[in-house]
């Protein structure tokens, strides 16, 4: 920003750039305390062992952030091309959860499942019938890592978000109704990565869960607009991306909805999609602005929460 637009000579310039940066770091701190005592959580968060990870944490904490969803994401030296690809991958992310615990200030928690994208590259190698049953299985093995505690949530699962064969489309569609069967059998949360939310889609999606018994209000969608008012997410989820307009959006419309980044931790794209320090910075903005008081900021990151994930939280 200096160069393109200060005019002075740079002996001059230096003092004013020490002070900007003095002052911004002055304002974070005190978004910090602002939002002290306040479980702050980024409800969808990739880490990996390659990035920035305990960089980003260490600033995700200095901002006032306490908990992260730690979310499965494919790695391309394990491909899911069988059942172990599944199975060596969630651990991977859960070794890399165990990893990021130990920066001690942010509690990590954990979200498993096959990538809908996934499909479409065990379908070109197994044909699509085996591609499904190897989705399912891992699936399965999500569910059961789930049951044994060392994840609270089925996802992300879902349907791609990008236009694929109508026999891909319904694939998907019968993959996602049967992760949201698994989830009410565990009795956890599922997170769904589909295409763009609307009211329309989300009331598809509602209706899904209603056929299998799992209740909407554990159906989690993913990268979600601020689609708060009952009418908008008919019952489901919304954990909105921490966009500046869309949080305020939403806090404008009320508090039941999560935020999150999306934060890929992925060397060659620093900061996409959201950087992790995002959220935090959102909630204390919100919060100076009078958008949000405390109380309200609670409801989203204490009592959404327990709503959501239950006994499987630890504090």
């Amino acid at each position: 920003m200096w160069r393109g637009q200060w005019r002075g000579s740079p002996r001059n310039s230096r003092p004013l750039a020490c002070c900007a940066s003095d002052e911004a770091g002055e304002r974070l701190s005190e978004a910090a305390e602002a939002l002290k005592g306040i479980p702050i959580i980024d409800n969808h968060v990739h880490l990996r062992p390659e990035g920035r990870m305990d960089e980003a944490l260490a600033e995700f904490a200095h901002l006032g952030g306490k908990r992260i969803l730690l979310v499965h994401a494919p790695y391309e030296d394990i491909p899911p091309s069988e059942t172990g690809g599944f199975r060596n991958g969630y651990e991977r992310t859960l070794a890399t959860a165990e990893r990021a615990r130990k920066h001690g200030e942010v509690e990590v928690h954990v979200a498993l499942g096959p990538h809908p994208a996934e499909l479409l590259a065990l379908e070109e190698a197994l044909g699509l019938e085996e591609a499904v049953e190897v989705m399912k299985s891992g699936m399965e093995i999500a569910a059961q890592h789930v049951q044994e505690g060392a994840a609270m949530a089925i996802g992300e699962v879902g349907r791609p978000h990008f236009q694929v064969a109508e026999t891909v489309w319904q694939a998907s569609n019968e993959l996602m109704t049967y992760g949201m069967k698994l989830a009410r059998e565990v009795e956890c949360p599922i997170i769904l990565h589909t295409e763009e939310a609307t009211p329309d889609m989300l009331k598809e999606i509602g209706k899904m869960a209603d056929r299998v018994g799992l209740p909407r209000k554990k159906v989690v969608k993913h990268y979600c607009g601020p689609l708060v008012l009952p009418e908008e997410n008919h019952g489901t989820f919304p954990s909105v991306l921490a966009r500046n307009s869309w949080s305020q959006q939403a806090a404008e419309k009320g508090t039941r909805f999560l935020l999150e980044t999306d934060y890929l931790d992925d060397p060659k794209r620093p900061g996409a999609v959201l950087s992790l320090k995002t959220v935090p910075k959102r909630c204390a903005l919100l919060l100076s602005q009078g958008i949000l008081g405390r109380e309200e900021l609670h409801r989203i990151h204490g009592d959404n929460v327990r709503e959501l994930y239950g006994d499987r939280l630890t504090s």
